[in-house]
């Protein structure tokens, strides 16, 4: 059973980096297509999408078709790391494109001056830079922790409340900051970005049938990643 799970992860793995790795080629090889924010901002999410997935399948992949799983703490705390680097910088880039779509829906007159290079990057250094606090903020969590006795994860990945279960000491404490630092923030960033879009129906009812079609057509997309890269981070952190 576990080879068969192995083989269906890895085509999904492929299919994931691979479809994230032709937008990423397609728009940089387009110049009609570079030096708009929206499709850079696309490109950079399609980057991160590609990197976050190859933090957790693959080794995943290779466990299960494995009898003994084994994890060492080195590898266990970069995995960690990466992954809530990664997802700490998607949150940041998710919240730019939810900018860049009012600013384009609500003020178009007015698009081409506030989103601009000068913006775009200085969004992806505070991108960056968040991603990097929030996964060192985690990881000093757990190094101030004892571990002892039987260190046996019951997860597919190592993450903090499986790693927290092997403490030898009370996380409570801990595990309220975890919950502070990852689903208080997964939550107010999502109800923020759903109240940015509930701005933009209100604003699209004062326009034509065909303009309100165009505008929902450009923000579906959208709104999918969010709702689809939100609920499981407030699911397991809340």
């Amino acid at each position: 059973m576990q080879k068969v799970i192995s083989v269906v992860f890895l085509f999904i793995y492929i299919a994931t980096v691979g479809g994230n790795l032709l937008i990423v080629v397609t728009i940089s090889s387009s110049p009609a297509l570079q030096g708009s924010p929206m499709y850079f901002f696309l490109t950079f999410l399609s980057f991160l999408d590609a990197c976050f997935s190859s933090v957790i399948v693959p080794k995943m992949i290779v466990d299960s078709l494995l009898w003994r799983k084994t994890f060492s703490f080195k590898g266990c705390m970069t995995q960690l790391f990466a992954e809530h680097f990664f997802a700490g910088v998607e949150v940041t880039v998710l919240s730019a494109m939810a900018y860049d779509h009012y600013v384009a829906i609500c003020k178009p007159l007015h698009y081409s001056s506030i989103i601009n290079c000068r913006l775009c990057a200085l969004l992806m250094v505070v991108a960056w830079t968040g991603g990097i606090l929030h996964s060192m903020i985690q990881i000093l969590f757990i190094f101030q922790l004892p571990f002892c006795g039987p260190n046996i994860i019951d997860h597919f990945m190592c993450d903090f409340y499986p790693l927290l279960e092997l403490a030898c000491t009370d996380t409570h404490i801990v595990g309220l900051l975890v919950v502070t630092n990852s689903g208080f923030f997964s939550i107010l960033i999502f109800s923020l970005l759903l109240i940015s879009y509930g701005v933009i129906l209100l604003f699209l009812r004062a326009h034509s049938s065909e303009g309100q079609q165009k505008a929902l057509f450009t923000c579906g997309s959208h709104i999918a990643a969010v709702v689809l890269f939100f609920i499981p981070c407030i699911f397991m952190y809340v």
